[in-house]
């Protein structure tokens, strides 16, 4: 793969790098959650305000057509700054499948109010005891022309504060994807605080309308197109999370003295901190491959996985390092570095934990044949 970015791509990441700094403070982030809220409203409407979002997509719509490496760049830019808005999922849940499964007319009538912000979307797909792709437990029935949907998602992102919701279905014994507005009859939304301060929810459908993503009979393949995107765009946040953890872990080493020398010096804190440096550049690495595949029209299923499962993995071992790094500070509730923690430690389980990940990718690769072919 080619892992030079073009200026256009290295614009974006600097420009999403400014505003996250400005306004995703340490300071106001603590406001925040001492205030008890979980969206950062102001910045979300800087964010659609600067035109981030647009910028990823084709000239057709008015973009620059950055594509999913642009979409790591930006996603690495809020996790780094651990932004509390609702940027990977409205994008993933919301745009990209509107883009790719909705009509012309869908479209026109969406996308403005996607990319301004006042639409926010949250991808209900996990449920508990399935993994993904697997047929979910939530049922499907069509009513005329029409859908209704009952079951339930758990803990699902930025729910509370959604307008619209993805969901996966069972529809006559098969996997389907639609999309249930949150305001809707039958659709019942319970705060479900999660390990990190997202504004996550519980849903409850009851006979709820919902509308068709794509076609009843290809249900599995759209949904594993919005899954692979997913699975790619949680690995690039992973990697801001853990790369500003470790900046400021590195910061801390340096500064802080233990028997008149500073903690960096010694070789047990020297290598812990080298292995986070390793793990971290390595879901970066097969993050950008896995998007520049995926925008290259390839499929990469695959790359996906190893993205997602080295950002569960490794992931988790480069946020316990940063936290231990800090000694007793690291369990300090307010410091940031325990915040990059819980965004780490959650970022490891959304979709699936890393064993969840790494059995996929096995199921897959049992079935390439064995001199090389493609599956």
């Amino acid at each position: 793969m080619d892992f030079n970015l073009t200026e256009d791509q290295q614009a974006l990441a600097s420009l999403a790098e400014r505003i996250f700094a400005d306004q995703s403070t340490d300071e106001r982030l603590k406001k925040l959650a001492q205030s008890g809220a979980d969206l950062d409203t102001e910045l979300w409407g800087k964010v659609a305000e600067a035109g981030l979002v647009g910028a990823l997509l084709a000239e057709e719509h008015g973009g620059g057509e950055l594509g999913l490496v642009g979409l790591a760049l930006l996603l690495e830019q809020q996790g780094r700054f651990t932004a509390q808005i609702p940027l990977l999922d409205t994008i993933v849940y919301g745009v990209l499948p509107l883009l790719r499964f909705g009509t012309p007319e869908q479209v026109e009538a969406e996308l403005p109010a996607l990319l301004a912000g006042s639409t926010i979307v949250a991808g209900g797909l996990a449920e508990v005891g399935a993994g993904l792709p697997a047929v979910p437990k939530t049922t499907a029935r069509r009513a005329g022309a029409d859908y209704r949907l009952t079951g339930a998602k758990r803990a699902v992102a930025w729910l509370t504060v959604a307008h619209r919701v993805l969901v996966t279905a069972s529809l006559d014994g098969a996997l389907a994807v639609f999309t249930v507005a949150a305001d809707a009859p039958g659709v019942a939304i319970e705060a479900a605080p999660t390990t990190a301060p997202w504004a996550s929810g519980n849903l409850d459908l009851t006979d709820a309308p919902a509308r068709l993503v794509g076609g009843a009979e290809t249900g599995a393949s759209v949904a594993a197109w919005i899954v692979d995107r997913a699975r790619v765009a949680l690995a690039a946040q992973q990697v801001g999370v853990c790369a500003r953890g470790l900046a400021r872990t590195v910061e801390h080493v340096n500064a802080r003295e233990q028997f008149g020398k500073p903690l960096a010096t010694k070789q047990g804190v020297m290598l812990r901190a080298a292995d986070a440096y390793m793990d971290t550049e390595v879901i970066r690495v097969t993050t950008l491959e896995a998007a520049w595949r995926l925008d290259q029209g390839e499929a990469a299923t695959e790359q996906a996985l190893v993205a997602r499962w080295f950002a569960s993995e490794a992931g988790k071992r480069v946020v316990h390092a940063c936290q231990h790094l800090h000694g007793g500070t690291g369990s300090d509730i307010d410091h940031p570095i325990h915040r990059h923690f819980l965004w780490g430690r959650q970022l490891d389980v959304t979709l699936g934990s890393g064993i969840q990940q790494l059995a996929e990718l096995g199921r897959l690769l049992a079935h390439v044949p064995a001199q090389g072919g493609s599956r």
